[in-house]
């Protein structure tokens, strides 16, 4: 038998032109729109809108409250960033109506139904920090409750180290709180110390992450948080971060199949850039320490944030209070709803 000659220059061509189809492929994959089986965002009726001065449209909810007018509205802060108002969270804070106060839901920009920046770079904690400021003064109440979820507590927080001496907000209500910015990462490891028994959630937000990313989205958050640039389009993104939460949300609850569906709405650039925003943020903690505004903390039994970031509000602030709500993870408004409206009605009565 004769041996078999082989080409090399063949050989190499053939191997070339395999690995530039293998890449062409995968750039194709890469740069090609994906689109994800997830809800359309859901129109809401009774919505108005704000024309603010720092340039945002915000859509927003408000419910009457009755009887009693001389209460302070209670303004909601949702979580995220990027996330939205949640109808289960609006029925679960509902009944507070019925003992005169007035609701104000609004979604942050870049999500729910509120306009999306067209210049992503725009969207940090100083943006919704001053839509806060302005829509205070759209609603032109002498004293409002601020109530914040998740990151809507580092919001309220942003706002009042920016306003130390402020006679505006006669409370605060933090719930669930995420860590006070910048982030004191050394927090995360410490452990409860005040009798309270922690359940760590079966789910967690890195099995989320693992779960849910891909080379696209990995490479458009990379061009985004690097040059600025949407690489997704708003709606095919905003898909991707309902897609997303879907997954996250089941770490909200003690156990996945106790959380709530996650609807569509949400801002995937409002989310990373504002995340990005972050570490830019001054370190005004001693500002916290002067300001003696009642505060009511709110931790849940199987919550996903780490226990010393909770804390932290609770050391710096010195007329502050922890409620603790049983049963209930990070989503409080769909698992033990009614311990947790019983904590914020005790609070709000001023009721030891």
């Amino acid at each position: 038998m004769g041996l078999i000659k082989y080409d090399h220059k063949s050989v190499r061509r053939i191997a070339l032109w395999f690995c530039l189809v293998l890449v062409v492929s995968l750039m194709v994959k890469i740069l090609s729109p994906s689109s994800y089986d997830v809800p359309e965002i859901q129109k809401t009726t009774n919505l108005t809108y704000w024309e603010l001065p720092t340039g945002s449209k915000i859509a927003y909810l408000h419910l009457d409250g009755e009887g009693d007018s001389s209460k302070s509205p209670i303004i909601y802060l949702h979580g995220g960033p990027g996330g939205i108002t949640r109808d289960e969270v609006v029925q679960s804070l509902k009944p507070l109506t019925a003992v005169g106060y007035d609701l104000y839901f609004y979604d942050q920009i870049g999500s729910g139904h509120s306009d999306r920046l067209e210049n992503i770079t725009e969207y940090s904690v100083e943006r919704h920090q001053k839509d806060l400021e302005a829509i205070l003064e759209k609603i032109q109440a002498p004293h409002v409750i601020l109530m914040g979820h998740s990151w809507g507590c580092l919001l309220a927080i942003n706002y009042l180290q920016n306003h130390p001496k402020t006679t505006r907000i006669e409370k605060l209500i933090l719930e669930v709180p995420g860590p006070i910015l910048p982030v004191n990462t050394s927090l995360s490891s410490l452990q409860p110390t005040d009798g309270f028994t922690h359940i760590q959630p079966a789910y967690s937000n890195t099995d989320a992450n693992a779960e849910t990313k891909s080379l696209r989205t990995t490479l458009v958050k990379f061009v985004a948080t690097r040059f600025g640039f949407k690489l997704g389009s708003d709606h095919e993104m905003d898909q991707y971060f309902t897609y997303w939460s879907q997954a996250l949300n089941k770490s909200t609850a003690c156990l996945p199949g106790q959380s709530s569906a996650y609807p569509g709405g949400g801002g995937y650039y409002a989310h990373i850039m504002t995340v990005r925003s972050f570490d830019h943020v001054l370190d005004q903690r001693e500002v916290l320490k002067k300001i003696q505004i009642p505060a009511l903390v709110i931790r849940s039994q199987c919550d996903n944030q780490p226990w010393g970031y909770m804390h932290e509000y609770l050391d710096l602030l010195p007329n502050s209070e922890l409620a603790f709500v049983e049963k209930s993870g990070h989503d409080l408004a769909t698992s033990n709803t009614t311990q947790y409206q019983e904590v914020l009605r005790r609070f709000l009565a001023n009721i030891n």
